[in-house]
């Protein structure tokens, strides 16, 4: 089994990586990687599908209930975030702010009494052999896409020949990564919670 998830990931990541690549060779040099195209399209679904997967575990694992259900709302708002520009030309300017807001509220109205069990269930997290992939990917788009898609770093070595599509690709690329790499570790949780639950009492 665990040879088939292998394959199965490294399909995958490898297919990402193709369809990310897909918009380069159809589009050539009007490629923009933006905000509404495949790429961008491809972190929407994954955070979104990540985040129904995080909620679907913490019904299956009271111990990780608490845990998951924090990290299907973080996932939640990164989903929001990523759909910033569809929110603000559809619904209105700064509509994911508000729904961002919205989610922390719903947190706060769920942990509310339960505070004390907070360190318990994420510390029951970290034990899980899914929990380093899901840091991996976390660190990957908050910090590692951030600081290889910097502007002064892409005009520091292209000079005169910079090219704001080359920094796209590269930012956009490692972030499309990270997710990918969540949604690895999210799949790990549901079957870690599925297999626990299977196991006599």
């Amino acid at each position: 089994m665990f040879i088939f998830r292998s394959l199965a990931y490294l399909f995958a990541v490898a297919g990402v990586a193709q369809l990310i690549a897909l918009e380069g060779y159809e589009f050539q040099t009007a490629a923009q990687y933006s905000e509404s195209t495949l790429t961008e399209h491809l972190q929407d679904f994954m955070s979104f599908f990540s985040c129904l997967l995080f909620l679907y575990a913490a019904r299956l694992n009271e111990k990780l209930n608490i845990a998951a259900t924090l990290l299907g709302a973080l996932l939640a708002m990164m989903f929001v975030r990523e759909s910033d520009s569809l929110l603000d030309s559809y619904v209105f300017d700064g509509a994911w702010q508000t729904l961002v807001v919205g989610i922390f509220v719903c947190v706060m109205v769920f942990l509310w009494g339960r505070f004390s069990s907070i360190y318990a269930s994420l510390k029951e997290y970290s034990q899980q052999p899914c929990f380093g992939t899901f840091l991996a990917g976390f660190v990957t788009i908050l910090a590692f896409s951030r600081l290889m898609g910097r502007s002064s770093y892409w005009q520091a070595i292209m000079g005169d020949a910079y090219m704001r599509l080359v920094k796209n690709i590269v930012e956009e690329g490692i972030e499309t990564l990270g997710y990918t790499l969540i949604l690895i570790s999210a799949i790990e949780l549901v079957l870690i919670c599925r297999k626990q639950n299977k196991l006599p009492s």
